[in-house]
């Protein structure tokens, strides 16, 4: 069964800080409301904090949308576990990783994904929340350059860029696109990514 990762709702679970509550409430409004929900009042109502907390902690709306980006990061990085990269074991080993956390995603974390094209469409309005996105996006990046690299790609990083570029058009197709929220199997993803890796690394199966 795969793990649920969604915005979260107006009880602050025990060890939650007052920051984290606000961002995950800026998450589950923008999820449930789009990018016009998000108010610094509509938080405070969501989150059960006093008017004006979610202004005290984030000022500006810029501030506000940063936070939700950082919170955004820290929920995908635990769906996608980015710290357990394979050991070499080539294209197929690679592509069992890459699918099953791809797969965890896309069937237990579908609020998320909304939230990610939300910030991202945002973020092509506004130059300063563009930069702290993509920042903040190398995290996931960063990772796939070193995993090509280590499995022998003599140009890791744009075989990282069409790897990301793959994964972010299945996302997106699940989200909103034509399959709308049909996810694929673990086993297709696993076949599609495989695929790709062989081709870029110019291997056969292994």
């Amino acid at each position: 069964m795969a793990t649920r990762t969604t915005p979260a709702g107006s009880a602050r679970p025990s060890g939650r800080s007052r920051a984290d509550l606000i961002a995950d409430s800026a998450l589950a409004l923008l999820a449930e409301r789009g990018m016009r929900g998000l108010t610094h009042r509509a938080v405070d109502e969501r989150a059960g904090l006093p008017q004006g907390s979610t202004s005290n902690h984030a000022r500006t709306r810029e501030s506000l949308l940063e936070a939700a980006v950082r919170r955004l990061a820290e929920h995908e990085g635990r769906v996608l576990t980015l710290g357990e990269l394979p050991p070499d074991g080539g294209p197929d080993r690679m592509a069992e990783w890459l699918a099953h956390a791809l797969h965890r995603y896309l069937t237990g974390s579908t609020e998320l994904l909304v939230c990610r094209y939300e910030l991202a469409l945002e973020a092509t309005r506004r130059p300063a929340l563009r930069a702290f996105y993509d920042r903040t996006g190398r995290r996931f990046r960063e990772p796939l350059v070193a995993l090509m690299a280590s499995a022998g790609s003599d140009e890791p990083e744009r075989h990282a860029l069409s790897l990301v570029a793959w994964a972010e058009g299945m996302m997106f197709a699940c989200a909103a696109g034509s399959p709308h929220r049909a996810a694929p199997t673990e086993a297709e993803l696993r076949a599609g990514c495989a695929e790709l890796l062989r081709g870029m690394l110019g291997t056969g199966t292994t």
